[in-house]
């Protein structure tokens, strides 16, 4: 059986993923392309009556059965209201497949761009169907899938990081110091969040832009949190660009659904949990021989150093007035 923790891959041999494939009914013709994916694996198979679709094997032991179906779920009713989300395509009367060890859903090809976010017009368009989404995301909560809160984006992550003898120990003290002091800003931002399902990780490489506008991809991370999630990673630049960029958003956004003016306080927050979540997620994959081949300078003392400057400038950041638009 597969080492699902250290070499959760290995048995995925190309052979695997068209066998896995074919016993859902599509034939592939022998041609695979990766596709840029780290935390699962996903690949761009062809098939022999000439179409295309993207085949997504999610890592062991991340996600259970039902938290991928209460995805697949979010997407498909997104898809159904003529929201542009990719969505898994039924086959055998199922979106969520086995092969073997590996879970596996197929999505159909689309194809697309990075959207020019430097562009008010884009913004305001990504903005009207991220209104949308959050829209049908309100109506209901996810039961399965878990909330982007202080517990799981901060505490936990700075406590299995502190066990994990992975911190130099020269720095360690240094680095628990200033997490502290970041969490101890973040904590008092999240007492009174409302939370509804979002995409959960809305950057730019997670939108798709066509002539006919964008369209949403990869819900893996979609969870219960603040509405302003799904918008802040799309904001860069300065303070003055950053502000008319979300102006553009909201303009769009808020001609389908309400956008509390408070959330704006949630996005330097937002931003230190993500700084800090995103080492624990580096660590807790580094026996995953794509890990090391893929981020060698994670771990070095160098790095340690840059995470604690980060966090710092991070927590003046948390001191300013939040953007006001």
């Amino acid at each position: 059986m597969t080492d699902a923790r250290s070499r959760p891959y290995e048995g995925l041999t190309p052979d695997a993923v068209l066998d896995a494939l074919d016993g859902v009914g599509l034939r592939g013709d022998g041609r695979l392309l990766a596709l840029n994916s780290y935390e699962n694996r996903v690949y761009q198979v062809s098939l022999e009556d000439n179409s295309h679709v993207v085949a997504k094997f999610y890592r062991p032991n991340r996600w259970s059965d039902a938290q991928i179906l209460e995805e697949h779920a979010f997407s498909i009713e997104l898809a159904q209201r003529e929201i542009p989300v990719v969505a898994p395509l039924e086959k055998n009367g199922r979106t969520l497949h086995v092969f073997k060890d590996f879970r596996f859903a197929v999505f159909p090809r689309r194809g697309g761009r990075t959207p020019e976010l430097e562009d008010p017009k884009v913004l305001e368009w990504i903005g009207r169907f991220l209104g949308r989404i959050h829209a049908v995301g309100a109506a209901q909560p996810f039961i399965e899938r878990p909330v982007l809160d202080f517990e799981n984006f901060g505490a936990e992550p700075r406590d299995w990081l502190l066990d994990s003898g992975m911190i130099p120990t020269d720095l360690e003290d240094v680095w628990m110091g200033v997490v502290d002091e970041a969490l101890d800003r973040v904590e008092p931002f999240f007492d009174k969040v409302r939370n509804i399902r979002l995409h959960g990780d809305c950057h730019a490489g997670n939108i798709l832009w066509t002539p006919d506008g964008p369209h949403f991809v990869d819900l893996d991370d979609a969870r219960m949190g603040p509405a302003v999630q799904d918008l802040w990673m799309l904001l860069a630049g300065d303070r003055e660009t950053a502000t008319k960029q979300l102006k553009a958003m909201l303009d769009g956004y808020e001609q389908f659904h309400p956008f509390r003016r408070e959330e704006l306080a949630l996005i330097e927050p937002l931003r230190a949990l993500r700084l800090l979540h995103y080492s624990y997620w580096l660590a807790r994959r580094w026996e995953d021989p794509a890990f090391p081949a893929a981020f060698p300078w994670f771990g070095t003392q160098r790095y340690w150093q840059d995470r604690i400057l980060e966090l710092r400038e991070q927590t003046s950041a948390m001191g300013e007035p939040p953007i006001s638009v």
